[in-house]
């Protein structure tokens, strides 16, 4: 009988999709709304056609994020996120041409300051005092020019919504929604930032991201886990730093290397910009071509060439504190770009997908030993080499060893027996449904256009994507598997938790 039901739901949800149109009449459908237009300094603009309702939504995809970050600079691409809300030399300044002096002198003091704190020797405590105010006073002497939140009160006055922006490790994104009436100012607003950025406030900006920092990673025992499993599995590749960046470096960039950052990485070539909603392109086109025109032409910025050697011994990182205990483990995978990507997110449905996966049913339903069991991939990128990551949450009385050994259980049945029916059709079901939800609201839409415009040079090839979702076999699962899964790929982490005595030695011994 739960057969039957089963069926019936799978028949009923492939219905569904089905009279949404096969994805080649999906993309047919889309080409007659979207316009790309690539500036001649490079940068690529997209236009998508929604007159549904007078708003539009826009998406500025960075083709850089923290695996950019030079080497002793790791959390520099975010604090350039942060920098990107500070405003311009028209915006967030009551007199700039009194400000950049102030801002130059506020610079010339820091590296004053730095040069005396760096000194592994010599270094005079009474002399880093007085540089360090002075520091404080040439900071204080600049913010008086500063007009606090311009850029944002400017853009939420007339309306924008969603305003915000991310930093990945492979891409940074600035996105907000607006009324279609106000595209002309956003125009303005996100050239401006783009091209006429200011280093405005930027050591107390660093003190924010060290704070940030303390609050998702050092005070976060699973940040802690996952920044140290991390370091674990990567020896060579960048995705192994830490994505907000190391203390002591966060504590050292300068806004000269802020800068720096930015001429190299903010070009129009290495910048994809989608507008999605109530925009004609006809109209639109000449504007935007004003506007993010002026934003500097550059060659593309070199993609990375470090490749991360063959993991040939498994690895594990072991955290013991008053805490949930917790376990993590992940396997090398290739890129997005592999041609077996898709069997991968295969076998992450399977896993992982809701309450019918076979993580969920077997710890958490079943077994009753795991609040929580789940895979993501990848991890913690996409554009190289990532990982295929699981975790499983404990609950009272159980380990995070007998998680590892649960988890290997459903593994192998992966590699030693195919998918049912069911569960490889409802896969390609829910892919197809997940694209199509990705596409219903504007700025979904815009992330996802300036994202696969990057990533494959063609908007495109996220329709094509279906296609490979339906190929996939149940002989590709159990082929990438047996070649995924299996030990000397694998790093775990765990938190054991430690009970209160043994803290308190370990934390009299550390003294």
């Amino acid at each position: 009988m739960k057969s039957r039901v089963r069926i019936a739901v799978l028949a009923a949800g492939l219905a569904a999709m089905a009279s949404l149109g096969s994805p080649a009449q999906d993309l047919k459908s889309f080409e007659q709304k979207i316009t790309t237009k690539v500036l001649p300094n490079g940068l690529t603009l997209i236009i998508c056609e929604r007159p549904e309702a007078p708003v539009f939504s826009y998406s500025t995809f960075i083709d850089a994020g923290d695996v950019n970050d030079p080497s002793g600079e790791s959390g520099l691409a975010h604090m350039f996120e942060h920098l990107a809300f500070k405003g311009t030399t028209e915006i967030g300044t009551t007199d700039y041409a009194a400000e950049k002096v102030a801002l130059d002198k506020v610079e010339a003091a820091n590296n004053t300051y730095e040069a005396e704190y760096l000194k592994s020797v010599g270094r005079d405590p009474q002399k880093l005092t007085e540089l360090k105010k002075a520091l404080k006073e040439a900071e204080d002497a600049a913010h008086k020019f500063v007009v606090p939140n311009q850029f944002t009160d400017v853009a939420e006055r007339n309306g924008a919504s969603g305003l915000n922006a991310s930093t990945g490790l492979d891409q940074t994104m600035y996105f907000w929604s607006m009324p279609e009436n106000r595209l002309e100012l956003w125009a303005w607003l996100e050239s401006g930032r783009l091209s006429d950025v200011v280093p405005r406030e930027f050591y107390k900006e660093r003190d924010v991201v060290n704070e940030e920092r303390r609050m998702r990673t050092d005070s976060n025992p699973i940040g802690r886990l996952v920044e140290q499993f991390l370091a674990t599995a990567y020896v060579a590749h960048n995705y192994g730093r830490s994505g907000i960046g190391w203390p002591s470096e966060v504590a050292q960039i300068t806004a000269t290397e802020a800068m720096e950052f930015h001429k190299k990485y903010y070009t129009g070539s290495n910048i994809v910009i989608s507008v999605v909603g109530d925009v004609k392109a006809s109209e639109a086109l000449p504007m935007l071509e004003k506007y993010f025109s002026k934003i500097p032409a550059g060659p593309k910025p070199e993609e990375m060439t470090t490749v991360e050697p063959k993991q040939f011994a498994e690895k594990t990182v072991t955290i013991r504190e008053q805490t949930q205990p917790f376990y993590l483990e992940g396997y090398h995978r290739p890129d997005y770009r592999d041609p077996d990507s898709a069997v991968y997110d295969a076998i992450s449905d399977v896993m992982s997908n809701g309450r019918v996966s076979r993580l969920y049913r077997s710890l958490v339903r079943d077994q009753q030993i795991a609040a929580e069991a789940q895979g993501f991939s990848p991890f913690p990128g996409d554009k190289y080499p990532g990982l295929f990551a699981v975790y499983a949450v404990p609950l009272p009385g159980h380990t995070p060893a007998e998680m590892g050994i649960a988890i290997h259980k459903e593994i192998d049945k992966l590699k030693s027996a195919d998918l049912s029916d069911d569960e490889l059709a409802m896969f390609k079901t829910r892919a197809r449904a997940d694209l199509l939800r990705g596409l219903a609201d504007n700025q979904g839409l815009a992330n996802t256009l300036s994202e696969y415009q990057t990533r494959y040079g063609d908007w495109r090839e996220l329709f094509r994507q279906l296609d490979k979702v339906d190929k996939v076999t149940k002989a590709d699962v159990r082929r990438i598997a047996n070649q995924l899964f299996v030990a000397s790929n694998r790093t775990s982490a765990v938190i054991e938790t430690e009970a209160p005595a043994a803290a308190a030695k370990n934390a009299g011994g550390a003294q």
